[in-house]
């Protein structure tokens, strides 16, 4: 699909952005060129998750394949008819239910112990009612639950069926946006989600913030490779430092 795309091989004028202004404008062309390739909007890959079990998913996925923890998330909800159910649920039970996924011995307890925390604060076994929280307040309410950070408060507000204005990075949109420079190299997954935000419209709504973090996210699934990324055919190559230093190697 990127190969459809002419070579950029000529570095842009906001290849070495550095001011806030310059960060955003960039941010901005690198989304516009990733829509193009990538189709925007982008349709929710849940349709119909609620924020409980969005939350759920979510802590199931830590560092396992969304495969896994699609399967993982599968059986639970096969063995368990309710949430409730998991909460008061046998951790054994709980652990064998989501085995497909890393570390179901870690997970589990740490699964009962967030919905036991979420009943005790709320008194209910709900996430409902953070559509009327303000999205930094949803999020600070969300990362005071055991394990929850700001990748898992993020992907609770935009991926279930609240489609709120929050903005989640994987290690995939990570990557992409560090050899970008739109965040230090030295800068970890966890600090840059208000980096990577802050270059954002403040006026965009959930759809176009879901938009920004998917194409980034499938640029570095499909072209950023970890290893070996395809540079040759990246639409945004004129705007990535790392990508013109290495192809400037590769032709000495």
């Amino acid at each position: 699909m990127l190969s459809n795309h002419p070579e950029r091989t000529e570095s842009h004028p906001l290849l070495s952005a550095s001011t806030p202004e310059a960060l955003h404008q960039k941010a901005m062309l690198i989304h516009d060129r990733l829509c193009q390739v990538y189709g925007c909007p982008i349709p929710y890959f849940h349709h119909d998750s609620d924020p409980l079990s969005e939350l759920v998913s979510a802590l199931l996925s830590h560092r396992t394949t969304n495969r896994s923890s699609g399967q993982a998330f599968r059986q639970l909800r096969q063995q368990f008819e309710t949430w409730e159910a998991v909460r008061d649920g046998d951790v054994a039970a709980i652990q064998a239910a989501i085995a497909p996924c890393t570390w179901p011995e870690q997970k589990a307890p740490r699964l009962k112990q967030v919905l036991q925390k979420i009943t005790e604060r709320r008194g209910e076994l709900s996430l409902d009612f953070l559509e009327d929280l303000s999205v930094p307040a949803a999020r600070a309410w969300l990362e005071e639950l055991p394990g929850v950070g700001p990748k898992t408060s993020a992907a609770v507000l935009c991926f279930s069926t609240l489609q709120r204005p929050a903005l989640p990075v994987d290690s995939h949109h990570h990557r992409v946006a560090q050899r970008l420079a739109l965040i230090p190299s030295h800068i970890a997954v966890g600090p840059s989600h208000v980096l990577l935000f802050a270059q954002l419209p403040p006026d965009w709504d959930g759809q176009q913030v879901y938009d920004n973090h998917e194409v980034l996210m499938l640029h570095g699934q499909k072209c950023c490779y970890y290893r070996n990324p395809a540079c040759q055919r990246c639409a945004v190559l004129d705007l990535c430092p790392y990508g013109q230093s290495r192809l400037t190697q590769s032709s000495r």
